[in-house]
């Protein structure tokens, strides 16, 4: 078994709020997040599958495949968008470790539909002190 990482980037942003809590209440969670403003991050993502090396390409997944399902699944839906009007994150705070559950979900359907591949795992570079990760890696 092999496994492979692509990154990928996209510009967006968001509040961090739990609608069902009062504004005080998600300041002392979220801190400064909770702007209602807003705030913008340039997020990397890293898309890590798994799966047997096809022995003609050598390959897992052919990368342009990987380009275009990332495309199509994350950046086509919430690149330069305030994520917190976009499903499913109206209801769910699009904290780092949420898009990385998201992400990993979107992904994971995709690619098992254009490949042998497998998503091993998504990782969701917020800032660079700032990442969380979904999957098994």
């Amino acid at each position: 078994m092999m496994t492979v990482t692509s990154r990928f980037q996209f510009p967006a942003a968001h509040v961090l709020a739990q609608p069902a809590f009062s504004e005080e209440k998600n300041r002392q969670i979220y801190g400064k997040c909770a702007n209602p403003a807003g705030h913008g991050h340039d997020y990397r993502v890293e898309v890590s599958v798994s799966g047997p090396v096809d022995s003609e390409t050598g390959q897992i997944i052919v990368p342009g495949v990987l380009d275009e399902i990332f495309e199509e699944t994350i950046r086509s839906r919430y690149a330069h968008r305030m994520l917190n009007d976009e499903s499913p994150f109206g209801s769910l705070v699009p904290t780092a470790e949420n898009m990385a559950l998201v992400f990993e979900q979107l992904l994971a359907e995709a690619v098992s539909n254009r490949s042998s591949a497998r998503v091993a795992q998504v990782r969701v570079i917020e800032t660079p002190r700032n990442s969380a990760e979904s999957g098994e890696i």
